[in-house]
């Protein structure tokens, strides 16, 4: 039995009003650690919206799915997809994210198919801890080569994490990504600004026994998008003696939360520069313009 399946036999959904909470509990990390205002207010005002809502969103979700929470007025995809986590899970990342109490094993665990054995396995043998690493990996043969990863149970992933990760319907046109320019920008940024001690700062919960508060936090915008940046507290990370040099980024994309991390390169043409992993042929073009 999964993680999620025992949290479900035990564990009541979340109601309208906790999940407010939760919702207001981000729009208020946020406001503290000096986020837009703009974004602030958008949290705020899904809380809410959640809270005064006049049937339960789990049976919206139930009846309309993803899309039904998106057509609420004044819930947009990025929040409808927090609210369809929480009603989903029980967990919500970015709340997470911002108490420094991330976990990648539990993230990974919280999907049917996996559980807390096969999320630690994917995290060690292939370096798997976002959900968006485990899609891809169910994509592109990786997850079948693990141990006791059937074919079924990879489509049982793929299918959850198509519910949990972005819409069914298709999209009118293919997703824009931020450009690599703008990405090694918000890199600067949030390197500069740590450097200088001008950023709050987050007590993570792994790695850390002794809850020092030393992890810091950029909320930061270029143009319509928001950005989020941290310093790696993976494991990998911390194993390699890359905690103050590993640069995750996350953002709102069409359909899902995005991230990319941005790296000192350590050998071949681009060694000494910073680069977005999974991007580095264009991060070529960028350093030869």
């Amino acid at each position: 039995m999964t993680a999620t399946m025992t949290r479900r036999a035990t564990t009541p959904p979340l109601s309208n009003d906790e999940i407010a909470v939760r919702l207001d509990d981000v729009a208020k990390l946020l406001e503290e650690q000096g986020a837009n205002q703009y974004r602030v207010q958008a949290w705020r005002g899904g809380a809410t919206i959640v809270r005064d809502l006049a049937r339960p969103v789990r049976d919206v979700i139930r009846e309309e799915g993803l899309e039904g929470l998106d057509r609420l007025p004044g819930i947009g995809s990025a929040l409808a997809r927090a609210v369809h986590e929480l009603a989903d899970t029980g967990r919500l990342s970015t709340l997470e994210r911002l108490r420094g109490e991330s976990d990648p094993v539990a993230r990974l665990a919280s999907v049917p198919g996996i559980g807390h054995t096969f999320a630690e396995r994917l995290r060690d043998q292939l370096g798997i801890e976002s959900l968006e690493e485990l899609e891809l990996a169910a994509h592109d043969g990786r997850l079948a080569l693990v141990a006791g990863m059937g074919t079924k149970r990879v489509a049982g992933v793929r299918d959850a994490l198509a519910t949990r990760l972005r819409r069914r319907r298709p999209r009118a046109a293919p997703e824009t990504l931020p450009v690599v320019a703008e990405l090694l920008d918000v890199d600067r940024e949030y390197r500069e600004r740590s450097a200088a001690g001008e950023l709050p700062t987050i007590t993570p919960r792994r790695f850390n026994p002794l809850r020092e508060r030393w992890l810091p936090i950029l909320h930061t915008t270029r143009g319509e998008r928001h950005y989020t940046a941290l310093f790696s507290n993976t494991a990998t990370a911390h194993k390699l003696g890359r905690t103050h040099d590993w640069v995750v980024i996350y953002f709102d994309g069409s359909d899902a939360e995005r991230q990319h991390t941005v790296v000192t390169e350590r050998k071949g043409p681009l060694a000494g520069r910073r680069v977005v992993r999974g991007r580095e042929s264009e991060c070529m073009v960028h350093y030869s313009a």
